[in-house]
């Protein structure tokens, strides 16, 4: 049962990756990295094919050898998380240590996505 969830899980975040490939707004390379995960878990075989994949191949291979993230990716994560905590803190009607909280987690995630390397040429 297991291995059919993650074959499902699999198959799910690599057709999210396959339309993050021609739409701007979705990033590619961690749904890749959490179907090759799922595919590693279920079959090999699959984990293979992707990360040999001629389109979805080079996002997991950049990943892979670089730690290296789009700036395509850097500036929608980052914009969506700051619109995000600003209709947070702005019209929501949540706690002010929930807000610092949400800020201070957001704040910390961009960071770090921010000083990853660029990947080149996606």
């Amino acid at each position: 049962m297991n291995r059919i969830a993650y074959l499902c899980i699999g198959w799910i975040f690599v057709a999210l990756g396959a339309v993050g490939v021609v739409l701007p707004l979705l990033p590619t390379t961690p749904f890749l990295l959490v179907a090759v995960a799922a595919f590693m878990k279920s079959s090999p075989r699959f984990a293979h094919w992707l990360q040999s994949h001629r389109v979805f191949g080079p996002y997991l291979e950049e990943w892979t050898k670089n730690r290296a993230v789009p700036l395509s990716a850097k500036v929608l994560a980052v914009t969506t998380m700051s619109a995000s905590f600003a209709w947070l803190a702005l019209y929501s009607s949540a706690p002010p240590v929930a807000v610092a909280l949400t800020g201070i987690v957001l704040a910390t995630v961009a960071t770090w996505l921010v000083t990853r390397p660029t990947a080149r040429g996606r």
